[in-house]
């Protein structure tokens, strides 16, 4: 019999059925999760098809995260959290409901210990599958899907193919996470990774830390794979066990796995990128478009809006005053997020620097967050997409924390000096 690759293994935990790449399978969901974007119309949608039963398989493992519009700037958005909140209260426990205050929903499911290596965790969020960064299996589906799981506890699920991508080499001093994983967009493009599961494995992979692997595993939406796994470390085990109280199993691909594809890259002493627009693959080293005039620079998302993140753009902005042309904003991820940089005196270096600083959410992804750009703005984001639109009229860059700071205190693109 072949080995198999970890997301096998994590599903062949979770489901009675054979699994091999395109076999279809019903799988048991650990977590059922729907956000203020599409959770609406999960309630809707129970409501219509089971108007008189029970609505939810298991409460335990039925959750809201409210993230993308909070708090609400809009009468739909309003609404629609009213709708899921109401739901929430009659059907859940009060604390499987993450409102306005909360922060972005697959990274409070991290720090609360409610996602954990081998468990499998869907939501109406497409970057659900940053969850791979802990071993996890998350998934985004739409909001009928996610219906039916929160009323059975389980959904189909087609096993992709697997493929392995090894990071090797020390990047330069003034490159992070968010270059490496820029890095390898640049090597594989938007459709390296279609409609597969990716293996990250390597020194460059092994020595980073949780905020870096969340930054990695969040931008394989954009590589177009269903999610890109990380095996555990000791000291995200040893996080994982104490935010949740429990064991875990640790996959491993079996010696013998089958795999469609193996990629290699050498990321030895890496220089910062940065995508241009239109495209997250559009990547070029920072050097190669320095002197690009930059009107707002915005550090936030579910990429790089951890606290790691944030305490090197404070390192940066000490004592330094943002340019008299360029806005700066600073959205955290979470709550406990935000905590942090209150008690850690950064929100003071921010203040004195002349950035914005907002509440925790997702930023700029959601339309009429902080991050929208007006129509010839040119914008540094720390976010994972930069498709014409999405964000606005202007033309939106994605770089690191690092490249995001350094062009924010000078007006215009420029390479980071640690």
């Amino acid at each position: 019999m072949t080995g198999k690759s970890i997301i096998e293994k994590l599903i062949s935990d979770h489901t009675r059925e054979e699994v091999s790449p395109g076999n279809i399978v019903w799988l048991d969901i650990d977590v059922r999760s729907a956000r203020d974007f599409g959770g609406a119309n999960v309630v809707k949608n129970l409501q219509k098809h089971y108007p008189n039963e029970n609505q939810v398989a298991d409460p335990e493992k039925t959750f809201f995260t409210f993230d993308c519009v909070v708090p609400a700037n809009n009468i739909g958005y309003a609404e629609n959290q009213q709708i899921a909140r109401v739901f929430a209260r009659e059907n859940l426990s009060r604390e499987h409901l993450f409102d306005v205050d909360a922060g972005i929903g697959s990274h409070v499911m991290i720090e609360k210990g409610i996602a954990i290596p081998g468990s499998t965790v869907i939501g109406t969020d497409s970057h659900l599958n940053i969850l791979g960064c802990i071993g996890a299996f998350g998934q985004g589906m739409g909001d009928q899907d996610i219906a039916f799981a929160f009323k059975t506890g389980k959904t189909w699920f087609e096993v992709p193919e697997s493929m392995t991508i090894t990071l090797n080499g020390k990047p330069a001093s003034n490159s992070s996470a968010k270059d490496i994983t820029l890095g390898v967009l640049e090597q594989i493009g938007s459709k390296g990774a279609l409609g597969k599961s990716i293996e990250f494995s390597g020194n460059t992979v092994e020595n980073l830390d949780l905020a870096g692997r969340i930054t990695l595993a969040s931008m394989v939406t954009e590589m177009g794979g269903i999610i890109g796994l990380i095996v555990p470390n000791d000291p995200i085990i040893e996080y994982c066990k104490q935010r949740s109280g429990k064991d875990f199993p640790i996959h491993t691909a079996d010696k013998d796995a089958n795999y469609v594809e193996h990629l290699e890259f050498d990321f030895e002493n890496l220089e910062p990128r940065i995508a241009l627009p239109p495209s997250p693959e559009n990547v070029k080293p920072v050097a190669e478009v320095t002197g690009t005039k930059v009107d707002s620079v915005v550090i936030a998302s579910c990429t790089n809006g951890r606290y790691e993140d944030f305490a090197i753009v404070a390192k940066m902005l000490k004592g330094k005053k943002v340019h008299q042309d360029c806005m700066m904003k600073i959205v955290p991820s979470t709550k406990e997020v935000y905590g942090q940089l209150l008690n850690n005196g950064l929100i003071s270096i921010f203040y004195e620097a002349g950035a914005i600083i907002s509440n925790p959410g997702c930023g700029g992804c959601a339309s009429g967050q902080i991050g929208m750009t007006g129509e010839g703005e040119v914008q540094i984001s720390t976010g994972n997409r930069n498709f014409a639109g999405k964000q606005g009229k202007g033309d939106n860059y994605l770089a690191s924390p690092a490249t995001a700071t350094a062009s924010a205190l000078k007006g215009e693109i420029c390479v980071p000096e640690f």
